[in-house]
């Protein structure tokens, strides 16, 4: 992890984890290999991070589909409309951190920042009540109307 002057934040301090994010973990990359990520506004390096090759790519997806398989295969629709719905108020209560790490990392506006985090959020919230709608299944019909 790496830390981060935020100066938007009270505290002034993140820790950003710098690794690949695969099978519910942070790990190093399998080639080790890492970019530099760089402030736009200064030029200046604000931490490296782990670089994802397509051997990590296979890794992701060897463990994406060990655990569509797995557990996730029986988790409900309902249930999982209800992740997203707390992954949407995670992000909602964390919306002027996620903000100034985004605005960090790309040069933008903070509060342009905030209204990109908070579309976010609505985007979550909408899809997460169609999760339990979409199943699959189609019923045939014809409808003729005079």
């Amino acid at each position: 992890m790496a830390t981060i002057e935020l100066k938007t934040l009270s505290n002034g301090k993140y820790q950003q984890p710098t690794r690949l994010f695969i099978n519910n973990e942070f790990i190093e990359g399998v080639d080790k290999k890492s970019f530099k990520v760089i402030n736009p506004a200064t030029e200046k390096v604000i931490c490296s991070v782990a670089k994802a090759t397509e051997k990590d790519v296979d890794v992701a997806v060897a463990a994406a589909r060990k655990a569509f398989k797995g557990e996730w295969r029986k988790v409900t629709p309902e249930a999982r409309g209800k992740l997203l719905v707390k992954l949407s108020e995670l992000m909602e209560a964390n919306l002027d951190q996620l903000a100034a790490i985004e605005s960090l990392d790309n040069g933008k506006a903070i509060s342009m920042a905030k209204g990109d985090v908070a579309a976010m959020v609505s985007c979550l919230r909408y899809y997460s009540s169609w999760s339990d709608k979409i199943e699959g299944k189609t019923i045939d019909t014809f409808t003729y109307t005079l």
